[in-house]
């Protein structure tokens, strides 16, 4: 079966079933999370500011602007989330959200989301956060996803704009260090999503996402994986090597990284076939807590050096 098999109206009951919840699913609360974390690193490290009151009400716009991605992605891939154990239960597949309601619902945050911030900070922000919300929407979703290998690679560019979102909400603009910001996660994303992949092959297969393991293989996606690697944890470091983080930053970048690359050599030496897929799973659990715990430390140096600098004005 594949996901041209399933038509949305035998998928779903054609009355909405909703309760505030699943409105609350389809915004995907756990990456809006991390894209909170990142937009407000990005924005504790820009020079400048706004008051705390709009400094507030931007990043919670770019949060909302988030979950409208999410929403019109939970919309536009109905047809083969209902096909993968992971996403199943997902609040449109399930027929708990209609497809109308789910679109609707997307477009209105998204529209929502992007005057706010240009209201309560600048529109080069909201111009972006349009950017951001289009290329993952439409981009990522409706063409990569379902066209290419590389689909993660190109499309990881939506996820990691977020801290350069923050940036130009204090700053109006762009730099070097919120470019940094943009390619840890950037580099992060293939790794994390191709070790996924390995060990959730047949729901992709079954739903006919072109993803690399599918397409070039186990052995080709463990090679991936590594090189991926190599370039993330160099890239990791580098806040602190070009000064925009500490020491306490510098040597936990290290030791994760060290150990983001334990986790990527037991991948790219896992056998053909592995039914258990542990070095998988577990690099994938950890890539969580490095991308997590990269930026938390930013952050936390970032708030601790304005709140000294505050003190000694």
């Amino acid at each position: 079966m594949t996901a041209v098999d399933i038509r949305p109206e035998e998928a779903r009951p054609a009355i909405s079933l909703a309760e505030p919840g699943d409105f609350l699913s389809l915004l995907k609360p756990r990456v809006m999370s991390l894209v909170m974390l990142t937009a407000v690193t990005g924005y504790v490290l820009a020079p400048g500011g706004l008051h705390p009151v709009l400094a507030f009400v931007s990043l919670m716009a770019i949060a909302i602007g988030a979950g409208a991605s999410g929403a019109l992605n939970m919309w536009y891939d109905a047809d083969i989330d209902i096909l993968m154990s992971r996403t199943a239960q997902r609040p449109v597949p399930t027929g708990r959200v209609t497809p109308e309601g789910a679109l609707a619902f997307g477009l209105s945050l998204s529209v929502f989301s992007v005057i706010l911030l240009g209201l309560a900070a600048n529109w080069f922000a909201a111009g972006f956060l349009a950017f951001t919300i289009f290329f993952y929407a439409v981009i990522y979703t409706m063409w990569l996803k379902r066209s290419t290998a590389q689909n993660i690679v190109i499309g990881g560019a939506a996820g990691s704009f977020p801290p350069m979102v923050g940036w130009a909400v204090a700053t109006g603009g762009v730099s070097l260090e919120s470019v940094v910001l943009f390619l840890i996660i950037f580099l992060w994303t293939p790794p994390h999503f191709w070790a996924l992949s390995l060990f959730k092959m047949k729901d992709y297969g079954r739903a006919g996402i072109p993803m690399l393991p599918n397409v070039a293989g186990e052995r080709s996606t463990r090679r991936h994986i590594f090189a991926y690697s190599l370039l993330l944890v160099p890239v990791g470091i580098l806040p602190f090597a070009l000064g925009f983080a500490g020491p306490v930053y510098g040597a936990a970048s290290i030791l994760l990284g060290a150990n983001f690359m334990r986790h990527a050599w037991r991948v790219l030496k896992m056998a053909d076939g592995d039914a258990a897929m542990v070095p998988a799973k577990k690099l994938f659990a950890f890539s969580i807590v490095y991308l997590f715990a990269l930026f938390m430390l930013l952050l936390l140096e970032g708030t601790a050096t304005d709140l000294l600098m505050a003190a000694r004005g």
